[in-house]
């Protein structure tokens, strides 16, 4: 196939900043401790620590995928607000469900290890739980949601298997400026577990579902662009796999970048792709790099649209659910050809 898309791979450390300066690149092991309040002068004039606090975003974002359901959530805190969402597809019913809560106000922090550290969403009929857990090879995901009158009750109880043996983890550290990073950490993990919906239980089996799992902090732009594309699932061979895309406004993502894609246990840096969507957002996207490793074209299946616009803020999320079809090639030049796959795409402007 010819030339192959590389990057450097840098030698673990504890941390992604020294000497208060930002660092820049891709590791294959994840930091000890990821505090950006340590970077010195993110901005051009200084700003007292519980201002610059206020300006990083945080999320986790679970993407879990089985022969009946795919899942997607996430928790973040974007400082102004805090969110969690949940969304959930049944392949065999074709129904699509999202639960959501927002608080406003509270400022709870997603954990700077994963090592052990975990946090929480709690509200009345509402429960959502991350357990960090790296030092027993594991994250556990804990959801539960009471039914009202327009959703079915929903409980879940998930654990991602993260053993060193069994993952092959991204991590990287981008700049959006000299001093303004954005860290992100994500694996393709064999997923154990359970779901309960409408009172149907249904035992996840790790041998046939897949997730993925991803943490993100950042000096987020004040006004936030960024559109993904991920999916997973098993090839033609049997071979468990998984992608996730993201095209963000950091510098340079020709040498780094966080496109992903997994086979087999093996990870594959992907260089930088372009997310396209000649019909708009609700119409096919198409996916596609300069080096012949990504042509994908996403179809829509769900409409998931959140917008708020406030005096201070404005958001503006688009998270379909919906199948892939293409051709993903690995870095020894092997393509994977993605037929039907189920998966989800996010575009999301954000001002805060």
């Amino acid at each position: 196939m010819g030339y192959m898309y590389t990057r450097e791979i840098q030698a673990p450390r504890a941390v992604p900043i020294e000497n208060g300066i930002p660092l820049t690149g891709t590791w294959a092991k994840a930091f000890t401790q990821v505090n950006l309040l340590d970077v010195h002068k993110p901005y051009r004039y200084p700003l007292p620590r519980w201002a610059r606090g206020r300006r990083i975003k945080e999320w986790e974002g679970f993407s879990v995928q089985n022969e009946q359901f795919c899942l997607e959530a996430f928790l973040g805190n974007f400082k102004m607000f805090q969110a969690a969402k949940i969304f959930l597809f049944s392949k065999e019913s074709k129904e699509a469900y999202v639960f959501s809560k927002i608080t406003y106000g509270k400022n709870w922090q997603l954990p700077q290890k994963l090592e052990n550290a975990s946090v929480e969403c709690r509200a009345a009929g509402f429960f959502f739980r991350i357990h960090n857990w790296l030092s027993a090879n594991t994250v556990k995901l804990d959801i539960d949601i009471a039914a009202t009158k327009k959703q079915p009750a929903f409980t879940t109880h998930l654990a991602f298997a993260m053993a060193n043996r069994d993952i092959a983890p991204l991590v990287v550290s981008l700049n959006f400026a000299e001093r303004r990073n954005m860290y992100a950490y994500k694996a393709l993990t064999a997923v154990r577990g359970d779901i309960v919906l409408d009172g149907q239980h249904v035992s996840l089996n790790p041998a046939r579902c897949t997730g993925i799992f991803r943490d993100y902090k950042g000096f987020f732009p004040y006004r936030m662009r960024l559109t993904s594309c991920g999916g997973m699932g098993f090839d033609d061979e049997g071979r468990r796999y998984g992608f996730h895309i993201v095209e963000n406004q950091a510098r340079d993502s020709r040498k780094n970048n966080e496109n992903a894609l997994w086979l087999d246990g093996r990870l594959t840096h992907l260089p930088p792709v372009r997310i396209t969507m000649p019909g708009g957002p609700e119409s096919d996207w198409v996916a596609q790099d300069m080096d012949g490793m990504v042509d994908l074209v996403f179809t829509p299946e769900t409409s998931n649209r959140f917008r708020t616009n406030l005096f201070v803020a404005k958001s503006d999320f688009f998270a379909p659910m919906g199948y892939y079809n293409g051709m993903l090639a690995t870095a020894k030049g092997e393509q994977i050809q993605v037929r039907n796959q189920w998966g989800m795409g996010e575009k999301l402007y954000l001002r805060v």
